[in-house]
């Protein structure tokens, strides 16, 4: 038994990474899960490893509930099809992941329309649309939880003078992206509180280890890495604990671990080995 038994999760960009992370823990803990991401199998070209299939076998092989839905969330036509296809094979969705992400390293004034117009589609319309498209049966049932994942690159750069050079580096657009995120999600917390829909944002207290990370601790500061255990573990909290309590937070994993006196656990349910 599980604390997610019987809920039905949507999770993007869950082919790798965070995502992944996110859909085998809640897995492990009962959810039948739907996971979404451009890369269904290793057919798919692909600049990272790490597939849907991937995932998928994680889960079944631990006697979970899992489908792959392979979409481009950038195309708008899309979303409509996930919700519709989770639903079909799943049941009406409980709680929704919107994990997936798009970035490039260029600064404002190098970076194409082209470019961060697929930023806002990924981050922004397609995490509002999805939560759009699962919230009426959220309302029917009196209950659901949405998690928006953001970054601590939504944080304001802080100068003059400014040494920080992430923001020179090209981060600016990926972090405009992620507070109209945060904003989206306080907001939303706000209108459906009265409807027992909890809304939060989420992000990593440091930083994670994926392939698509374009900026990796610098030699001598790898104690800041943050497992990823403990993100997935934050995000089960987030998506299970009570909508009138847990809700309109732009939490970060350690401190929110912290303060709920949760132990991250391993992502098939079991206790990490002690350090």
């Amino acid at each position: 038994m599980g604390g997610l038994d019987g809920r039905v999760a949507l999770v993007t960009g869950a082919s790798r990474g965070i995502g992944a992370a996110i859909a085998k823990r809640f897995a492990s803990e009962g959810a039948a899960v739907a996971m979404v991401a451009r890369t269904l199998d290793p057919s798919v070209e692909s600049w990272y490893p790490g597939t849907l299939a991937d995932t998928v076998g994680f889960i079944t092989d631990a006697g979970g509930t899992a489908v792959a839905i392979q979409a481009d969330l950038t195309d708008p036509t899309s979303r409509p099809m996930i919700v519709e296809r989770t639903v079909a094979e799943l049941g009406p969705v409980d709680i929704l992941v919107n994990n997936a992400a798009a970035s490039w390293a260029k600064t404002t004034a190098d970076m194409p329309a082209k470019l961060y117009r697929k930023m806002f589609e990924v981050h922004v319309f397609s995490a509002l649309e999805l939560a759009q498209l699962v919230l009426p049966t959220m309302r029917q049932r009196g209950e659901g939880w949405i998690l928006n994942i953001t970054s601590s690159e939504a944080a304001h750069p802080v100068g003059p003078p400014y040494v920080d050079l992430l923001d020179q580096d090209g981060l600016t657009l990926y972090g405009m992206c992620k507070v109209a995120l945060e904003r989206f999600s306080t907001g939303m917390a706000a209108e459906l509180y009265d409807e027992r829909v909890a809304v939060n944002a989420l992000g990593p207290t440091g930083p994670v280890l994926t392939y698509g990370m374009h900026h990796p601790p610098t030699e001598g500061r790898e104690d800041t890495i943050e497992p990823i255990e403990h993100m997935a573990e934050a995000a089960l909290a987030l998506c299970s604990g009570p909508p009138s309590v847990l809700t309109g937070r732009i939490a970060f994993t350690r401190p929110l671990l912290d303060e709920l006196g949760r132990t991250p656990r391993g992502l098939d349910g079991r206790p990490l080995p002690a350090t």
